[in-house]
């Protein structure tokens, strides 16, 4: 990774040499800011866990609680914000397991967790029963470790023995170790697999497919797996399939039938994040199947193993899903064609697919609502049915039966608290079975949607969830939320945590759709990739312009939130429209954009945002990333950036350099940086509950002050 970094400046470097206690009076970095075509001053903020670094984020750290944590209401609002997150009538998510279901309980007894069963019929009646199985926080006690559960895969039929991924901080990167939940404890020399970012999956009790990293730096440039091996109980592993450095990653994908008997294997090679190669294993060479390169796997039914198409493929359109025939696929893998099942219209979009025993389940958008269809084939057919659930909400799939065809769905809207139903896909049938209670006044607000032209004339949609009362003169204290990514979707959501510390308080929440999304399938994902870029940034500004128009809110009232990809969106709204927003929260970010592909998992991106090693690609990018395009002697709006030390999908470094450079600007800033949390810095409950007072303070102060 070094090697791939610009040259120091000898002042720098003499800097990085100086001892701990030295590098504590040493100033910042230059009057300046960053620039592209320069050494990068702050490089030194990205060595993780660095000396240097370290002693700087617990400056910030000190400055930033002092500000935030000071404030008079932050311990109102931490309190809002634990009982939310850690409270007992919240619902217990559910996955099936074993003819029951299994949830992972966190509250303020159980931070780290509790991975427990109960009956499916207790569950369903509302008077769970539950046994634990695995108490994370006795582990991470006794093996003094910071341990989260991420997850289980368990041996079908019987899922009695379960590969369990454990987490140290709640990062990407996890210990795999085999658990039997009859026994309640780690099976005595069973299957384990070190720390690290992998797939792993059973193919039959003693036998799993790992893709890991099976040497020291046998991973991509991503730092993801590319070997993929079948590891046997005594040991002995086996490849199977190589991809290459240059790949993003490899992973093992199990079609399995009755009884969970594993009826073929397939490696997805994934050459880029949008293209793939999907090749059945088997005792020949591997074979790739007949699928565009922009196709991703989704479930096997009946035979059939569907996948979903992100670009038109012959006569199968964009956004479809198609099945192949697994038999046809044994006995020709090259030459079998996949056969349609579903194409959406131009205001819709799939947003999820999975299968029960017998049916293929679709959750949809329609113009950014939800509904689920149920797909059964029967005689060289697809035909649908629509379940009977709520509608003018969002619906996510929960989790699906593979044994029978039960399902779990969550319903949800801004004002309409989150509800649990449980259907039957084969009937055909819906009920509620649990659901959550108000978490605030959902009387005060009330819900919109609007649209606002973009620079290129696009309409974007976007929702408005403001108070009933206030009057539209511009000064209703307003925190609007974009994303535009990766295809994903941001429909209404219930947001507990919003409602009670924001909304409560006189505030509106806004959601802008902006491109880049998944709302409407992937062509409007696709129509910002790479140097279409700015056309995200342009829709998320006019939805700011529009809201001003409207006279629901004006730039000294308006504030700006996003995460990760959204992290790019509100550091480059920030830089290019200083004068439309008076509070800018950059959580989880990437900010410099010519160095992202150089920090893990950064190369992976590339087909997101271009590559900064190819000069045409470097110079749509350095137009807008942020870190290089502050200017001395602008009135930025004073940021709050954060970012957690554990991130280790987007590297720390992206927040730190940023506010460095700020500092350096004599801009005025925030930054926070707790030590553990991971990408999604939820991994503790009540940390997230500090996490998101700290939010809401600074909003306030911003915004309503």
């Amino acid at each position: 990774m070094n090697a791939l970094r610009p040259a120091l400046p000898a002042a720098l470097v003499a800097a990085l040499l100086l001892p701990a206690a030295a590098l504590a009076q040493t100033p910042a970095g230059p009057a300046g800011p960053p620039r592209a075509d320069a050494p990068d001053p702050f490089l030194w903020l990205e060595e993780v866990d660095g000396a240097r670094a370290m002693t700087w984020v617990e400056g910030q750290n000190a400055k930033a609680k002092a500000r935030l944590e000071g404030d008079p209401r932050y311990e109102t609002l931490l309190a809002e914000a634990r009982a939310i997150f850690t409270a007992q009538d919240r619902i217990a998510t559910p996955r099936f397991r074993a003819g029951g279901v299994d949830n992972l309980w966190q509250d303020d007894a159980n931070p780290h967790g509790l991975w427990r069963h109960a009956s499916l019929e207790s569950y369903a009646a509302g008077t769970p029963v539950w046994t634990t199985a695995l108490d994370m926080d006795a582990l991470a006690k006794t093996e003094a470790r910071n341990w989260f559960f991420h997850g289980a895969d368990c041996l079908k039929p019987a899922e009695v023995l379960c590969l369990v991924e454990l987490s140290d901080g709640g990062g990407d990167a996890v210990e795999i170790r085999e658990f039997d939940t009859a026994a309640k404890a780690f099976v005595p020399g069973g299957f384990t697999s070190p720390e690290g970012k992998q797939n792993v999956a059973w193919l039959d009790p003693d036998t799993l497919l790992v893709a890991r990293e099976w040497v020291p730096g046998e991973v991509t440039e991503s730092g993801y797996a590319y070997v993929l091996k079948s590891l046997a109980r005594d040991g002995t592993a086996t490849e199977l399939y190589r991809g290459q450095p240059t790949d993003v990653s490899v992973f093992p994908i199990v079609l399995r039938g009755e009884g969970g008997r594993a009826e073929a294997v397939i490696a997805r090679r994934g050459i880029t994040f949008y293209e793939s190669d999907f090749m059945l294993l088997g005792e020949a060479a591997p074979v790739r199947l007949n699928l565009p390169k922009k196709a991703e796997y989704e479930a096997y039914v009946r035979g059939q193993a569907v996948f979903s198409l992100q670009e038109a493929y012959g006569d199968l359109p964009q956004g479809a899903l198609v099945a192949f025939d697994l038999a046809k696929l044994k006995a020709d893998p090259a030459a079998a064609q996949a056969q349609l099942i579903f194409a959406p219209g131009p205001r819709q979009a799939v947003q999820q697919v999975g299968a029960t025993d017998a049916r293929l389940v679709v959750a949809l958008l329609e113009d950014v609502k939800g509904a689920v269809d149920v797909w059964a084939f029967e005689d060289g057919a697809w035909t649908s049915t629509r379940l009977p659930l709520p509608v003018d909400a969002n619906i996510t799939l929960t989790d699906l039966a593979s044994t029978t065809d039960a399902l779990f769905a969550k319903v949800e809207g801004f004002l309409e608290p989150t509800s649990l139903w449980l259907a039957d896909a084969a009937a055909g049938t819906a009920r509620q079975v649990a659901a959550l209670p108000d978490r605030f006044d959902p009387t005060t607000h009330l819900v919109e949607q609007h649209w606002a032209t973009s620079s290129d004339g696009a309409q974007i949609p976007y929702f408005v969830v403001r108070p009933r009362a206030a009057a539209l003169d511009g000064q209703i204290p307003t925190l609007m939320y974009g994303y535009g990514g990766f295809e994903v979707a941001k429909p209404p959501i219930y947001m507990p945590e919003a409602g009670k510390l924001w909304m409560a308080r006189g505030g509106a929440y806004v959601i802008a759709n902006i491109r880049g999304g998944g709302e409407f399938g992937p062509a409007w994902h696709q129509s910002v990739l790479r140097e279409n870029r700015q056309l995200a940034f342009d829709d998320f500004a006019a939805v700011a312009r529009d809201l001003t128009a409207r006279q629901i809110t004006s730039p000294r009232r308006l504030g700006i939130y996003g995460r990760s990809n959204g992290g790019v969106l509100t550091s480059v709204a920030m830089t290019q429209h200083p004068d439309l927003w008076n509070a800018v929260v950059i959580e989880s970010p990437l900010i410099d954009m010519l160095r992202y592909h150089k920090l893990p998992a950064g190369a992976s991106w590339v087909g997101e945002y271009g590559d900064p090693e190819v000069p045409e690609d470097r110079a749509f990018i350095a137009r807008y990333s942020a870190y290089q395009n502050l200017k001395a002697g602008t009135a930025y709006p004073e940021a709050y950036i954060t970012t957690n030390t554990r991130d280790d999908r987007v590297h720390p470094g992206h927040a730190r350099k940023f506010a460095a450079a700020l500092e350096a600007l004599d801009v005025p800033y925030i930054y926070y940086e707790p030590a553990a949390g991971g990408h999604a810095n939820d991994a503790d409950p009540q940390l997230n509950a500090a996490r998101w007072a700290r939010h809401y303070v600074y909003l306030m102060q911003r915004l309503m002050d």
